[in-house]
């Protein structure tokens, strides 16, 4: 099936905080189509300054409690990247990026559709790694 990307509007570069930015990467978040049993928690890593702009990232850790295990066996964590330009006007949205754990594709929210099995294919690697030590 076609899923629809559900636009978020970021905020612009004067108007952004890091708390601004978890917020969006919140509301993003809320617009994927992934089962409730999944849970998560997003935070804030750190904040880079380049020659042309200043990224900050942010990571949101997955994982599936059940009464059974309350703790789960592995998490997934999807990675954030909000970039500010600085040669671009302090009016402009900032940009926005994520990339999965096990992965080196960078993605863009408004590119590309989320898939809950990316989640579920990290955990099942993971276990299964566990599993073969």
């Amino acid at each position: 099936t076609k899923h629809v990307i559900k636009n978020t509007l970021w905020t612009t570069a004067k108007n952004f905080t890091v708390e601004r930015g978890r917020q969006q990467i919140e509301e993003l978040i809320s617009t994927w189509d992934i089962h409730e049993s999944w849970l998560h928690h997003s935070e804030f890593l750190e904040e880079e300054e380049l020659k042309d702009s200043k990224r900050y990232h942010y990571r949101a850790c997955w994982g599936i409690p059940t009464r059974r295990k309350p703790i789960p066996q592995a998490t997934a964590s999807v990675y954030f990247v909000i970039v500010i330009s600085k040669f671009k006007p302090d009016t402009t949205p900032v940009e926005v990026f994520y990339r999965l754990e096990s992965s080196r594709l960078i993605r863009r929210p408004e590119q590309c559709q989320f898939r809950e099995k990316w989640l579920k294919d990290i955990i099942e690697n993971k276990i299964a790694c566990t599993e073969r030590l």
